[in-house]
C-alpha cells in the first residue's frame, strides 16, 4: 500500500487526537466529539485512511470459545536455543491443552504445522523478532516464507526506531509490508509494539497505525526487552483500538492470576511459556514440574 503526503497527515492529525484524548487535551470531558457521544470512534474519523486503501479497520480477532484458558494461550517458546526435542514437546502440549497456537521461531514452522496438522492448535510465528530493525521488504519476504511453510499467525515487530524518531510514514509502510502478505493469504497479523521502550503517546501512535493498516491484533511485547506486557498498557491499547480488534498480552505473564488480570484489562489473547501452569492452575490441579517454554 502506497500513502501520499495528504494520507500521512490524516494519519498524523488521528494520531494527534488519539494522544490528546489520551491526556485530555480534548473538548467534552477529553473526547472529541463523536467520542463524546459514542463509545467508540465513528467511522468518519477513518475515512482519509479508509479510500486510500485500509479497508480491513474493523477486523473480528479470533478469540477462545467461552471460559476457554487455553484457547487464550499461544504456548510460546521462542529462546534461541531450544532443541527440537522442545519443539515437539511444545506441540504435543498444544494438541493436550487445545491453545490456540504455539508461538514459535520461523525455522520450526515446518515441523509444527506437520505435528499439528488436523488439530485445532494454530502455527504462530514471529518476523523481524527481535528488535524490528530490518527493512519492510525483508519482513514481507520473511512473511510470505512462513506462511508457505505453514504458518497460520504471524507476530511482526515494528521498526522501533522510526517510530521513536517521529517518522511516522516508515513505520506505516513497515506494518503494511507484513499486513498486507497475511491478508492476501488469510492469515492472522499481530503487530508487536515493544511497549517497554515506548511513551505512551508513541503506544498510541503505533496502536493507531496498526488498526489503519487492518492488522488483526496489536501485541504488547516480545518478551526480550526490559519489561514485559502490564495491565496499563493492555488497558490503554485496547482503548486506541476498540471493542473489534484483538489485543496480545506477552512477556511475564507466568500465572492464572497474571492471565486474569491481562484479560480484565482488555487482552484477548495471552502470550506465555508458562501456558500448562496457566491451564493447570484454572483447573485447580497441581502444575507437572518443568511445564513451560521459554522466551516470553
Amino acid at each position: 500500500m502506497s500513502y501520499s503526503p495528504a494520507d500521512i497527515e490524516r494519519l498524523v492529525q488521528l494520531i494527534t487526537e488519539e494522544v490528546l484524548q489520551a491526556t485530555g487535551g480534548l473538548p467534552s470531558g477529553g473526547r472529541c466529539t463523536c467520542h463524546a457521544v459514542h463509545a467508540e470512534c465513528c467511522p468518519d474519523r477513518l475515512r482519509g485512511v479508509l479510500d486510500a486503501g485500509a479497508s480491513r479497520l474493523g477486523l473480528q480477532a479470533s478469540g477462545a470459545p467461552a471460559g476457554s484458558v487455553a484457547g487464550l494461550i499461544d504456548h510460546t517458546l521462542l529462546k534461541p536455543d531450544a532443541t527440537r526435542a522442545e519443539i515437539e514437546m511444545l506441540c504435543r502440549e498444544a494438541r493436550e491443552y487445545s491453545f490456540a497456537t504455539v508461538c514459535l521461531n520461523p525455522t520450526w514452522v515446518p515441523l509444527a504445522a506437520r505435528l499439528l496438522r488436523g488439530s485445532s492448535v494454530g502455527v504462530c510465528t514471529v518476523v523481524g523478532f527481535p528488535l524490528g530493525a530490518t527493512t519492510p521488504d525483508v519482513k514481507q519476504y520473511e512473511t510470505r516464507r512462513v506462511i508457505f511453510d505453514g504458518a497460520t499467525e504471524v507476530d511482526m515487530v515494528i521498526n522501533i526506531g522510526a517510530l521513536k524518531s517521529g517518522d511516522v510514514r516508515t513505520v506505516q509502510v513497515d506494518i503494511d509490508a507484513v499486513v498486507d502478505a497475511c491478508r492476501a493469504a488469510g492469515v492472522v497479523s499481530k503487530v508487536i509494539i515493544e511497549t517497554a521502550l515506548l511513551t505512551d503517546e508513541e503506544k498510541i501512535t503505533a496502536c493507531t497505525l496498526s488498526k489503519a493498516a487492518g492488522a488483526t491484533f496489536v501485541k504488547t511485547s516480545t518478551g526480550f526487552a526490559r519489561s514485559g506486557a502490564t495491565p496499563a498498557d493492555v488497558a490503554l491499547m485496547r482503548r486506541v483500538v476498540g471493542a473489534e480488534m484483538g489485543v496480545k498480552a506477552a512477556g511475564g505473564v507466568r500465572d492464572l492470576s497474571g492471565a486474569q488480570e491481562m484479560v480484565r484489562a482488555g487482552a484477548t489473547r495471552i502470550g506465555a511459556s508458562a501456558g500448562v501452569k496457566i491451564v493447570q492452575e484454572s483447573k485447580g490441579a497441581a502444575t507437572p514440574a518443568g511445564a513451560g517454554g521459554g522466551g516470553y
